[in-house]
Parts: C-alpha cells; structure tokens; sequence
C-alpha cells in the first residue's frame, strides 16, 4: 500500500514463500532454511506450465494468455482511487478531488500501538474536499487481535460516511522485532477476530488488503470470502495471481503520479460501472457519487510490459512496509465539512 516499498532480496523474498503446509515466513530477519524442501505457493486454479523457479508465483492462468492480462486494464474500469499515508507528505486534497479521483484510503495504525502521523490531517483534509475516505489498520503479527483493533478504533472515528474499515494482512519479512511465522488456521483466526471487532465497532463489513504472497499461503482459494477483498497486482489483472476470487477494489499501480500529491503513490479502481459504485458508495456512505462526466476521466497509463512492477511486495525496493519508527508532525488539519455540497 501506500508507497511504503519493500527491500529486494532474493532470500527475503523466499522467506517468505508459504509451502503446501500453509506456513509463511512473517518476520525476521533472515530466510526460512525449509523453504528449499517446500514448494512455492498453490493457486486457486490449476497450474499449466509449473517452473523450477523458486521465486516463481504460481499463475492462475496459462502463461501462454499471460499477455492478455496486464495491469495496464486497470483502465478499461471506470472508478479510480488512491490509498496514502505518511509517505506521500502533504497532500492538496482538493487538487485530488479535480484530477478525478474517486475515493482514498488512509493509512490509520499499524500494530498496537502506532498511528500514521498524517491520518488525522488527510482524514479532514479529504472530507473537506469531498472525497470519499475510508481508513485501513496495517497488522503487526506480534500483538494479540484485540490490542490491533483498539489501537485502530482510538484513532479513527466512527462516522457513518466513511468507506468501510480496511484490515491490510502482508507477510512483514524485513522486521526487526517480529519473529513470528504466520500459520493458516493461526493467521485466519486472528483476522477473523480482528475483522468482528471492526465490524461491530463501525457497523460496516470490514475489507481485507492482501498481498499476493499472502493471498496465495493463507486466503487462496475462499478463506473469509464473506468478507470483500482488495488486491494487488501491479502487473498482472487480478485473475492472474487470484484466480476466480471475486474483489472490490484493486491495487493496480505503486508509482503513479496524481496532482496534488508529490511523488508516487499507490492507484486502485473499484470492481464496477460508475452506475454500480454510485449503488456501492450510496449504501456504504449515504454520499452521492460525483457525475461520471468528472468521476471518469481517462486514465492515462503508459506502462509497457517491461515497466510493469512485479507484485510481489518483497520483490519491491525500498522501506519496509511495516516502519514501526518514529512519526514526523502532521501539519493542522483543516476544518471539516459537516454537510458537502451534493455533486451527483
């Protein structure tokens, strides 16, 4: 998520490699020696041409139809949005709001006990620009469920027009301070506990963000499939690395460029027409979708196939997702606006 990169290693990368034991390497700093004996990952569909590659992601469709499958169909969608944190400094969110975009995610907490710095200043600064917002809790494998969600509900509000709750499950390899191996039934009782206490604490169904890695040791191929899924793959459309898996939102890109905001930053859409995200937004938010004329403006991706990022967070270079450092100051957040203008 959120330009929060990973370092990229070929034994980080491996480490966290889950075998047909559903076990995944969440932490540490060195490699799983077992990962040698233990195949890569399963998909939810049938592998046609297997590698011997280690570092190979199982694809959910033949390779030979891998050409008709790149995130660049990301633009044949008609909603577009962005998820942010801290990393993308100081967002002008009404300059956001015109270059179409039509929803955000916010980075809120991480762990038990940490809260991204700018949250409160982008919680504010979007809603008074009216785009539509929800927040997501980046999970820490090391603290008890109960510790996570508290921490998440000190520090977002409970307000009927914000999106859905996010729970944001990776594989975190490069901590320092979280040793823990992730195991299936393990991990999928912790969100399960985690995913309730967000659901009665906001009143709305929660969403989980998986990785690919994740998505493929741990929820592959329905696991909590009663609860909606975003996904990313920044350079395969979703069917390749999720198969038949249904989802609602997608992490298509995590160097794209938005006015308002400085650097790159992560770009999804919304599994829909712009007449179905008006019916999503309505029943979630009670907010009006903006009228397609400024909601769908085209999206101009100029990837080649070549400059496709692979999708596999560990492959990625840069900071670790999961900081746990120290924050900056958050500039003052603006005032709220109780009561938008209705633009639909």
């Amino acid at each position: 998520m959120s330009s929060l990169n990973f370092s990229v290693t070929r034994l980080t990368a491996l480490a966290c490699a889950a075998a047909s034991a559903v076990t995944l390497a969440a932490c540490g700093s060195s490699y799983d020696p077992s990962y040698a004996r233990r195949p890569r990952f399963a998909t939810s569909a049938p592998l046609v041409n297997a590698k011997k590659d280690p570092t190979f992601l199982a694809y959910a469709v033949p390779e030979s139809d891998l050409h008709l499958f790149p995130a660049t169909r990301s633009a044949e969608f008609a909603i577009h949005g962005v998820d942010v944190s801290k990393y993308q400094g100081d967002i002008d969110w009404e300059q956001v709001k015109e270059s179409g975009v039509a929803f955000a995610f916010i980075k809120a907490t991480e762990g038990g006990d940490k809260a991204d710095s700018k949250f409160q200043y982008n919680w504010a600064a979007a809603k008074a620009a009216g785009v539509p917002r929800g927040a997501y809790h980046f999970v820490y494998w090391c603290r008890p469920p109960h510790e996570e969600i508290a921490n998440f509900a000190s520090v977002v509000p409970n307000e009927p027009d914000a999106l859905p709750p996010v729970l944001d499950v990776e594989p975190t390899p490069e901590s320092r301070s979280c040793k823990r191996t992730l195991y299936r039934e393990e991990a999928l009782r912790d969100m399960r506990i985690m995913l309730e206490a967000m659901e009665r604490h906001y009143g709305k169904k929660p969403i989980i963000y998986s990785s690919v890695d994740f998505y493929q040791a741990i929820l592959q191929p329905d696991a909590l499939s009663d609860y909606p899924i975003w996904v990313r793959s920044t350079k395969y459309h979703p069917k390749v690395r999720y198969g038949d898996r249904k989802w609602t939102f997608w992490q298509y890109r995590s160097d794209g460029r938005v006015p308002g905001i400085v650097g790159a930053v992560d770009q999804n859409t919304f599994n829909g027409t712009h007449e179905q995200w008006r019916g999503w937004l309505a029943a979630q938010t009670g907010l009006h979708a903006a009228p397609l004329a400024a909601a769908h403006k085209p999206v101009m991706d100029d990837r080649s196939g070549n400059k496709l990022i692979e999708d596999d967070p560990a492959m990625l270079k840069g900071a670790e997702k999961g900081s746990y450092e120290s924050e900056g100051e958050a500039p003052t957040p603006p005032a709220a606006v109780d009561n938008p203008p209705n633009k639909g």
